[in-house]
């Protein structure tokens, strides 16, 4: 079963997320926050599987209550994806950096958000890779890309090739096709980077590997 948190400031949102996740047999709400104080507080209390985080909430943004809950050890396993209203949104991006797994848009058709919590919780693919990977080429090419993370040079030549390849929206699995490597190494190897270059989860290494000026939009994969 997948343990869901929601968080919305506003109450008929946040009942109706909660009530379609409730109505499912594989996943089931652990908690309501309307605050993001409050998400972070809840989410400490019941590890959930995967948050629904609104961008935009009092007492503490999605954003920082992202940051928080990414950064803790105890919630290592707990996956955040943003909910928003617009899908280029400044404030989206800096939660993806924050380390958020991905974002939708709150009217997105609710097979698609069910199977969204589903993917995030499996914690393989970036969520709507081109639509994520068009949000993130949108804010990184804003920035000076002269001055790469230090992290980078940690890397071997193979991790460098598979951040090239997660950075294109590349599963595990597709990684290990492309590289003739087996999908259990290629988990193992993905798992490294992320650990070298401190990000949380793969749209993490999406946003470092723009901001770096290693992949830009229209590469193909």
């Amino acid at each position: 079963m997948i343990r869901v948190l929601v968080a919305d400031d506003q109450a008929a949102v946040r009942d109706g997320f909660a009530a379609l996740v409730d109505a499912q047999q594989t996943m089931y709400v652990v908690g309501r926050a309307a605050t993001g104080r409050e998400s972070v507080d809840l989410a400490r209390r019941t590890s959930p599987d995967v948050i629904l985080m609104d961008i935009r909430m009092p007492k503490l943004d999605g954003i920082e209550a992202t940051r928080i809950i990414c950064t803790d050890p105890a919630l290592q396993r707990t996956r955040v994806l943003v909910l928003t209203t617009f899908d280029l949104d400044e404030y989206v991006y800096a939660a993806l950096r924050a380390g958020a797994s991905g974002f939708l848009l709150k009217d997105t058709p609710r097979a698609e958000l069910l199977h969204a919590v589903e993917v995030i919780a499996g914690g393989e693919a970036l969520l709507a890779p081109s639509i994520t990977r068009r949000l993130i080429a949108e804010f990184a090419s804003r920035r000076d890309p002269q001055h790469p993370s230090p992290q980078l040079a940690e890397l071997t030549d193979r991790e460098r090739d598979i951040l090239l390849l997660v950075a294109r929206g590349l599963s595990n699995a597709e990684i290990a096709g492309r590289l003739v490597i087996s999908p259990l190494t290629a988990k193992s190897h993905v798992r490294n980077i992320l650990r070298k270059l401190d990000c949380h989860d793969r749209a993490g290494l999406v946003a470092l590997a723009y901001e770096n000026g290693l992949i830009s939009p229209g590469d193909q994969p």
